[in-house]
């Protein structure tokens, strides 16, 4: 008895942990009212000066008084934190300063209007966002809001006022609050406190009693929040359940007839139908929500199928009629329905009246399922259907419809043939007996009857409760013909005997009926472990797809490995139509799957459209969108009519959804971040050939027109000649920056970059660069740190004389004097250096150096030094084709230094002249 009571331990860590949470975060309190001015605003500053003098630590963050001074004087004392100004189109708007608050942390923080969007460039884009910051800071936060502001009801309000505001809140900020406290005002009331200005201002009153405030519209939105609040209650109470539950390993405590809430018990007679209809008319005249179950025990599990087809069949109906179904496993049918009915707290169960006894069945005493119903669940009240001849002939029709549809069944799901049990049950007792037998001498008769109720225990694992029972009796008829004295005959020499055979029997059909109980259970738990381990697994491969391929390769094994038949996942093209495989397998209908697609809703085999398709059709709805349609021919049409199974299947259409849906906004992320880096270049290169370009083709014209000039006027030819071919070749180096750029692009995406490697000297391509690097440097003087005996190096030549020399025409550009070209080798590298004796780095680089050598990088304003920006990225790419690296960094005594560093091998020893 005590363990029937004995409390969960994962149901109470589970639990501790929750009340762990829940005392490290803040809790939320709503003031929740119909609309504005019922008084949120004022009961929430009233509750806050009561718990101010109650010396409670409380804070205002943010308080909307419109104007009230009646509102306004209840801030006194308080302590407001101040708002934060920010800019924002000409303006300055005064925002709620969330860092300010969490710096001081006080118990309660009142922070209103918690629909608000915040102004551009805060933390949170909503107001709600800021709260939920707060509650896990440990921040208790006291806020209001109106029925209008909530997500799900903003198109009903807005459709019935005519008005509909764009700030809302999700509906889950509602049901996950601690505390909501209704504010409620009659519409007349309401009214004259609208005429009174207590609402509005005086201006603003007049225009909202002509719309938003009429009569109607107060009463129906007082209703809807009347009922959204009894909705969290509710949800209050079967949490408080759930939590007593868990703590006292039960069901809890008995239902509370607090929503009135139904449960109807389906069973396999034939009036179960009519339960099942009476219970929906109920639950539409009382305007509560219902429950049907069916509870599959052992005896049942073993009905035929075109019985369990009329149950699942019933199962089905109900859903239809609005009920959440479910089916239950267990021993005791009435007291898994009670156990049900409490976990739901409904509070009336309806079940069929049961079938009259005949024959001797009428002289043994019996309750029914209603009398053991009430004796679990003494406080529900118990309504029994009467039993109607229409409800057995629909019962027929139904089954007859849905038998047409599963003829196709494998035998798996038919019931097994029962006489191979039975025939191994005889065949075991005469093996015992045989073996038994020749012990006869050895051991004493109690031991030679636990041999025969070991074989009881086999035969009931193996084949279930009927053969137990049927080899109980033959081990008791064997043990008393071939053991007991006189032996080989059924009489027995002493009447003792006959309670052996009794306990015996009784001991067998016991130990058969647990072991055949536990089976049932094992088998059970299996099938739950079954559907647990495929969500487990698609749910573990799915967060590593990254293509919506993989997602319907991965989604279509997972269905198809649970339910066996063929799966198809099919997605819709850019042009939102649904893509159709190739070679459509047999039964497959594209129509039907486009209409689920457009629809939003299953069709085909088990459902209300097209119920004579072969396949089934699922959408596969995402919280954006539907993302498309799965697409099923199970091996078992009958699993589709089961509660668990159709769950089962639901869930993993949903996640197949999610999945697709990420990944969808994963390319689109891509795509942006592609078309943002698109648009940069194509920024930068216009702004570069704006600049840079049309700066010397402007002074081109200008110089060749100053040619055409009368001779008098004309400056020396020479030094315009000088000046044009400055400029020409400035230029022709930033075209041929382009080039290269574009150029050696293409042979890196290619992999066809052909370097013309051969050894060569480092000093001799040194000076080449400083050389054709003159006309950029002027007069700045340029040192080299070379050491006396460098070894040949492996490279292609020019292209590495053009990484020096645009290292060097970038010195002259951002530098000062000297600039100093060194190398140095290393067994495995050689590291070329190139280092001015400017500024350095820009500050904005610190930490960032690489930055500098992508594509159109400017070290400094375009304005003020010419050039594209390509030079250290064209370096990069040719130090990169050839192994190596290039990196930047600030000197130790200023200035900022670039080093190239290329691998290397040692060079081949030299070949003996062999001249005469």
């Amino acid at each position: 008895m005590q363990d029937a009571v004995r409390p969960d331990p994962d149901a109470l860590l589970a639990q501790l942990r929750a009340e762990d949470e829940r005392t490290r975060r803040g809790k939320l309190r709503i003031y929740f009212g119909a609309s504005a001015g019922v008084g949120k605003t004022w009961a929430m500053l009233s509750a806050a000066q009561r718990e101010r003098a109650a010396g409670r630590d409380l804070a205002v963050g943010v308080v909307e008084t419109h104007g009230r001074s009646e509102t306004a004087a209840l801030l006194a004392g308080l302590g407001t934190l101040p708002l934060r100004e920010i800019a924002y189109r000409g303006r300055t708007l005064a925002e709620f300063d969330l860092d300010a608050a969490l710096a001081r942390h006080p118990a309660v923080l009142l922070v209103d209007e918690l629909a608000h969007t915040n102004a551009p460039g805060s933390r949170h884009a909503k107001r709600w966002q800021d709260v939920q910051e707060l509650l896990a800071a440990g921040i208790d936060v006291w806020s209001a809001i109106n029925v209008q502001h909530l997500e799900s009801l903003n198109g009903t309000v807005g459709a019935i006022t005519g008005v509909r505001v764009h700030e809302t809140v999700p509906d889950s900020v509602l049901d996950e609050a601690d505390e909501v406290v209704l504010v409620d005002v009659t519409p007349d009331e309401l009214t004259a406190r609208l005429a009174a200005g207590k609402v509005y201002l005086p201006q603003q009153a007049e225009r909202a009693a002509q719309n938003f405030f009429r009569k109607g519209n107060l009463i129906a939105l007082r209703e809807i929040a009347l009922r959204r609040t009894a909705e969290h209650v509710e949800d209050d109470v079967r949490g408080w359940r759930v939590e007593q539950s868990g703590a006292r390993g039960d069901a809890g405590p008995p239902a509370w007839n607090t929503s009135g809430a139904i449960l109807a018990c389906v069973g396999p007679h034939e009036g179960a139908g009519q339960t099942v209809r009476t219970a929906a008319r109920l639950a539409g005249q009382l305007n509560v929500r219902w429950h049907a179950a069916y509870v599959e025990t052992p005896r049942l599990q073993r009905l035929d199928a075109a019985q369990r087809d009329r149950i699942l069949a019933l199962l089905k109906l109900a859903e239809e009629l609005g009920a959440a179904t479910a089916v239950l496993t267990g021993i005791d049918v009435a007291a898994e329905l009670a156990r049900q009915a409490q976990r739901l707290n409904c509070a009336t169960l309806v079940v069929g009246r049961a079938e009259p006894a005949g024959g001797w069945r009428r002289w043994w005493p019996s309750k029914g399922l209603a009398g053991e119903l009430a004796r679990h669940a003494p406080g529900i009240d118990i309504v029994e259907v009467a039993r109607a001849d229409s409800a057995r002939r629909l019962a027929h029709a139904q089954a007859g419809r849905r038998s047409g549809e599963l003829d196709d069944v494998e035998d798996a799901d038919r019931p097994r043939a029962r006489w191979p049990g039975y025939a191994w049950t005889a065949a075991i007792s005469v093996a015992i007996t045989l073996l038994a037998t020749p012990l006869s001498h050895v051991l004493e008769l109690t031991n030679i009857v636990m041999l025969f109720l070991l074989g009881v225990v086999g035969v009931a694992l193996r084949f279930g409760r009927g053969p137990a029972a049927f080899a109980a009796l033959l081990n008791v008829a064997a043990f008393d013909y071939f053991f007991v004295p006189p032996r080989l005959s059924f009489s027995v020499s002493d009447v003792q005997y006959l309670l052996t055979f009794v306990v015996m029997l009784g001991v067998g059909l016991l130990v058969g009926q647990l072991t055949a109980g536990l089976r049932f259970a094992a088998g059970v738990s299996a099938s739950r472990e079954r559907r647990a381990q495929s969500l487990f697994e698609l749910t573990r491969e799915l967060s590593a797809a990254l293509q919506s391929t993989q997602v319907i390769a991965l989604g279509a094994a997972a269905v198809q490995s649970h339910f066996g038949g063929q799966a198809l996942v099919l997605v819709p093209d850019a042009g939102d139509r649904l893509v159709m495989p190739g070679e459509p397998p047999a039964g497959f209908d594209a129509s039907v799957a486009d209409w689920a697609f457009r629809q939003g809703q299953p069709a085909g085999l088990a459902t209300a459209t097209l119920a004579a398709q072969p396949w089934h059709y699922v959408p596969l709805k995402a919280p954006m969108r539907v993302r498309g349609v799965l697409a099923l021919e199970p091996a078992r049409p009958r699993w589709l009519l089961i509660p668990e199974q159709v769950q089962q299947l639901d869930t993993l259409a949903r996640q197949i959804a999610i999945a697709l849906e990420r990944v969808h906004y994963v390319e689109v992320a891509q795509q942006a971040l592609v078309e943002m880096e698109s648009e940069r270049l194509r920024n930068a290169l216009l702004g570069a050939i704006s600049h840079d370009v049309r700066t010397p083709l402007t002074a081109l014209i200008a110089l060749a027109e100053s040619l055409q000039a009368p001779s008098d006027a004309a400056a020396d030819p020479r030094a315009v000649a000088r000046a044009i071919v400055a400029q020409a070749h400035q230029l022709h180096a930033l075209v041929n920056n382009l080039l290269d750029m574009a150029r050696l692009e293409s042979g890196i995406a290619g992999g066809a970059v052909n370097l013309r490697r051969e050894w060569q000297s480092v000093e001799e391509v040194v000076g080449a660069a400083i050389r054709a690097a003159r006309p950029a440097l002027g007069d700045m003087p340029v040192r080299t740190d070379l050491p006396a005996e460098l070894p040949l190096v492996e490279f292609d030549a020019v292209l590495i004389e053009r990484v020096l020399v645009n290292l060097l025409e970038n010195a002259a550009k951002y530098g000062r004097p000297p600039v100093v070209v060194g190398a140095r080798v290393t067994p495995k590298t050689l590291v070329l250096t190139v280092r001015d004796h400017g500024p350095g780095l820009p500050p904005s680089m610190q930490g960032q150096e690489q930055l500098l050598f992508e594509k159109f990088t400017r070290g400094q304003a375009e304005s003020a030094t010419p050039g594209v920006g390509l030079g250290l990225a064209i370096c990069k790419a040719v130090v990169g084709a050839h192994g190596g690296d290039i990196a930047a960094t600030n000197a130790v005594d200023g200035g900022a230094e670039f080093a190239v560093t290329l691998p290397r091998r040692e060079p081949p020893e030299p070949v003996a002249d062999s001249g005469d």
